[in-house]
C-alpha cells in the first residue's frame, strides 16, 4: 500500500486528514507507516499553522504568486516544493522553476552547452517574453 493510504487510514479516514487527525498521530505512529520522524515534523509543524489560523486552504487558493514565499515558513517547505505544488496542485501558468536541477540542465541542452548552471544568480533565464507562461515551458524542458 501506498503511505498516503496508510496515513488516510491511521487518521481514520479522509474526513480526518485535518490538522486535529494530523496532530493527533504521535511520531512513532507516523514511523509505522513509513513517515520518517523528520517527515512527521514537517507534517506536525505545518498541521499548527493550520491549527493556529496562520494558513488555510482558502488563504492558500487564493494567494497571489509573490505571497507563497510565506509557505515556507513552515518546517520542511522549501522554495522548490512551493513552485512544484503551485504548478501540479494549484495550476498557476506562469511558474519557473529557476532552482531545479533538470530545469538548469534542459536549458544546458537547449544552449548547446557544457556548463550546467549554477543557480538563480547564474544568468540563464532568459527574457521572459520567450517563457510565457513558464509552466508551460518547464514541462518541455523536462521532456527534453
Amino acid at each position: 500500500m501506498l503511505i498516503y493510504t496508510h496515513f488516510i487510514q491511521l487518521c481514520g479516514g479522509e474526513a480526518c486528514i485535518n490538522s486535529e487527525g494530523v496532530l493527533a498521530q504521535r511520531a512513532i505512529q507516523l514511523r509505522q507507516i513509513r513517515i520518517s520522524c523528520l517527515k512527521a515534523s514537517y507534517l506536525h509543524h505545518l498541521a499548527m499553522k493550520y491549527q493556529s489560523g496562520i494558513l488555510s486552504d482558502a488563504a492558500i487558493v487564493n494567494m497571489d504568486d509573490k505571497s507563497f514565499t510565506m509557505l515556507t515558513m513552515v518546517s520542511g517547505i522549501g522554495s522548490w516544493y512551493v513552485h512544484i505544488f503551485m504548478i501540479f496542485s494549484l495550476h498557476r501558468p506562469d511558474v519557473l522553476l529557476v532552482n531545479d536541477l533538470g530545469i538548469r540542465k534542459g536549458v544546458q541542452l537547449l544552449r548547446w552547452s557544457t556548463h550546467v548552471v549554477a543557480d538563480e544568480k547564474d544568468d540563464w533565464v532568459p527574457r521572459p517574453f520567450l517563457w510565457v507562461p513558464k509552466s508551460i515551458s518547464i514541462f518541455h524542458l523536462f521532456v527534453f
